[in-house]
């Protein structure tokens, strides 16, 4: 990847820092073996342009050594080998993080300092030691608490220390840390907190924690609950083979979560020494903190800690250039890739809509629920959420009333698959051909296509597209019902709707939630978990696949049905904008480095659990960026008055919806230009 020298390729100008946790050789009180150790590891973390390296609580000195702790001789040989660390970071770009005993006015302090570019930045003590059960430490180490603004002298050099430090990076946005040791992140208040507080965007942990069952699973409690209400990156270093199993036992445990999601965990019980090595995103981590009020407030209320702490700032020793993205990249981010994890989501979004679509029954006290039925995605996947919305309120399934209403081009594929739909989940089921009334307008309004012309224009797609819509509110008024919207999150963020009397409009839009490639899921799901007989179930895999079509313009000569993708981009690519664009407000540039990484190799990375082989696609930097300039001008060009106009449907995903009433709200009448000039400016294309 050396050819790639433009700064797009740089992760580092997109907000991300490489972090690395570090479990090197160890030898129980064994200095100068734990230094070797700790600087093979360094060197290795170097060759992988490694930003910063978190190592394990006391790694010099080694934690389970008891009263050895108190032995000057191994004090001051612990105290020399910080120097010798320093001595050598200078030759290394990373910053350092290690465990060691410091003693200040006759006090010892468990302790990690902070080494970058041959120099001892700064050290910070333990807040909280445990006492209790196996823990001895009050024996032999003062706490930290209360120790500000002070300095302690290492090796002769006077150096910052206390639990008020931050540290930050002067030429690298974002690279901005703060410490707190093992025991720290146990306590109702950890010293992290006030960090995060501060302004550190990742907080480290040194940690020792010997292991039991169960154990683990609580750090990754702590570790992911840290992330998520501090709002940051959480990097947690545990002691591995090599401590003293006198009493007890050690494995190695390493993980990075960052705001409640797992990005890495290291290999436990190895006896070989690790890295644990991935790339944060400081970036949508500030974002997210701009955007919670609650984390500002709480930083007034604790006494803006960003007032009262010392930020360490040094100039990091990186080299800007391609060095890849060690980060797992979603290439469906409202999709997840673990089968678990898909199942839970997939259950919660159907019980969602389902609920949501229930209370509006009851509230309305509706006769009957009216759904435009075409065969595709969206309005199979509203109609399932509607029949199981009767069935939970022990209506029979005729309250449902589907209307297939076939126009130019509707394929005999779809029209079959609408009536076996019908058919198999046992609804009211109508057809009525738009054909001759469509004629009949497009002949009033003087349409060249009612004189025989080939003319498949907007106005041509429209009038079906609202004519459909038309009979469908006459319908739910005859029925004493209400119009089940079919239309997606997708479809809103594009503007891919015809206003008003058209698909952008009904009495509830119970799919406007969903984004196009979850509903794609959820249909497979339904059938999946059997929510309905196997026959519907047979219809609905087989719905899965068909190709995304409105099906308003008569197929080519060829047979080729028209396909919305080709028009608009590729859904699997919209929404992985909508996702980075609307829940973080990513620059367009780190959309498209992200997609880049993302997409850019078939053969790469993992895909969600059970993805069609068929249906792996991969794309090039310049199609990613053909279609995300379309998705921006769509987006904030020219669709936002139709997005201020939609009814009401329920919020789905955590990463957002696109309610004027909820998550978005936007000028009708803005423009695109920011967003197409950052993209058009900071990308490697002519």
């Amino acid at each position: 990847m050396a050819e790639n020298t433009h700064p797009f390729y740089d992760m580092h100008a997109h907000g991300f820092v490489r972090v690395a946790t570090a479990t090197p050789r160890h030898r129980t009180g064994d200095v100068d073996y734990n230094v070797e150790g700790i600087l093979a590891e360094a060197k290795k973390a170097a060759a992988r342009n490694v930003d910063l390296v978190v190592y394990p609580e006391l790694c010099i000195s080694s934690y389970a050594i008891d009263d050895l702790l108190l032995q000057n001789a191994l004090l001051d040989q612990s105290e020399a080998a910080i120097g010798a660390i320093a001595e050598a970071s200078a030759d290394l770009a990373q910053v350092l993080i290690v465990g060691a005993p410091l003693r200040r006015n006759a006090k010892l302090y468990n302790c990690a300092i902070v080494i970058a570019g041959g120099e001892v930045l700064g050290a910070v003590p333990k807040s909280y030691l445990p006492n209790y059960r196996e823990f001895y430490e009050k024996r032999h180490f003062a706490h930290g608490r209360g120790c500000q603004d002070l300095w302690i002298g290492v090796n002769g050099e006077e150096v910052p220390f206390g639990t008020d430090l931050v540290f930050s990076a002067s030429n690298l946005p974002g690279f901005t840390f703060g410490v707190e040791i093992c025991e720290d992140f146990w306590a109702p208040n950890p010293p992290g907190t006030l960090a995060a507080m501060a302004g550190a965007l990742i907080l480290c942990n040194l940690s020792a924690s010997p292991i039991t069952i169960g154990r683990a699973d609580d750090r990754h409690l702590h570790c992911r609950s840290s992330s998520a209400r501090s709002i940051c990156a959480y990097v947690y270093s545990a002691s591995g083979h090599g401590e003293s199993t006198t009493d007890l036992a050690w494995d190695g445990q390493g993980v990075v979560y960052e705001l409640g999601d797992l990005l890495a965990q290291s290999t436990r019980f190895d006896l070989d020494p690790e890295l644990c090595v991935v790339d944060v995103d400081t970036d949508r981590i500030a974002g997210e903190r701009m955007r919670n009020q609650t984390f500002s407030d709480a930083a007034e209320a604790h006494g803006r800690p960003e007032d009262t702490f010392r930020r360490v700032v040094f100039e990091h020793g990186y080299a800007p250039g391609d060095i890849g993205l060690e980060r797992p990249s979603r290439r469906f981010p409202f999709v997840p890739n673990n089968a678990k994890t898909l199942d839970e989501d997939c259950y919660e979004a159907f019980n969602i809509q389902v609920d949501a679509l229930m209370r509006r029954i009851q509230a309305t006290r509706a006769k009957s629920l009216v759904i435009g039925i075409s065969g595709g995605l969206d309005s199979t996947h509203a109609l399932i959420v509607a029949c199981k919305a009767c069935d939970r309120l022990g209506l029979a399934r005729s309250t449902v009333r589907g209307y297939t209403m076939p126009g130019f081009g509707t394929s005999d594929g779809t029209k079959s698959n609408a009536w076996k739909l019908m058919e198999a989940f046992g609804i009211t089921a109508e057809e009525i051909d738009i054909k001759p009334l469509a004629t009949k307008m497009l002949e009033d309004i003087g349409h060249p296509f009612a004189s025989g012309e080939p003319v498949h224009d907007v106005t041509f797609e429209n009038v079906q597209a609202g004519l459909r819509t038309d009979y469908l509110f006459r319908l739910a008024g005859q029925h004493s019902g209400f119009v089940v919207g079919t239309g997606d999150l997708s479809e809103l963020a594009l503007g891919w709707c015809t206003y008003g009397v058209g698909d952008h409009m009904s009495h509830y839009g119970v799919n406007s939630g969903v984004p196009k490639t979850l509903i794609r899921f959820l249909i497979r799901w339904t059938a999946q978990t059997k929510q309905f007989t196997d026959e519907c179930g047979e219809i609905l895999l087989s719905v899965y696949d068909t190709v995304i079509s409105p099906e308003l313009i008569p197929a080519s000569e060829d047979g080729a049905l028209q396909d919305t993708e080709a028009t608009v981009g590729p859904y699997e690519l919209t929404d992985f904008f909508i996702h980075h664009c609307i829940r973080f407000g990513q620059r367009p540039s780190k959309i498209a480095f992200l997609a880049w990484h993302a997409w850019r190799d078939a053969s790469a990375g993992a895909w969600p659990e059970g993805f069609p082989e068929h249906r792996k696609n991969d794309y090039d930097l310049a199609e990613i960026a053909k279609w995300l300039e379309q998705f921006l001008k769509r987006f904030f060009g020219f669709s936002q008055f139709k997005r201020s106009a939609i009814p009401n449907g329920p919020k789905v995903s955590s990463a957002g919806a696109l309610s004027p009433r909820g998550d978005w709200r936007a000028p009708s009448d803005g423009v695109a230009d920011v967003w197409l000039k950052e993209l058009k400016s900071s990308l490697p294309l002519d």
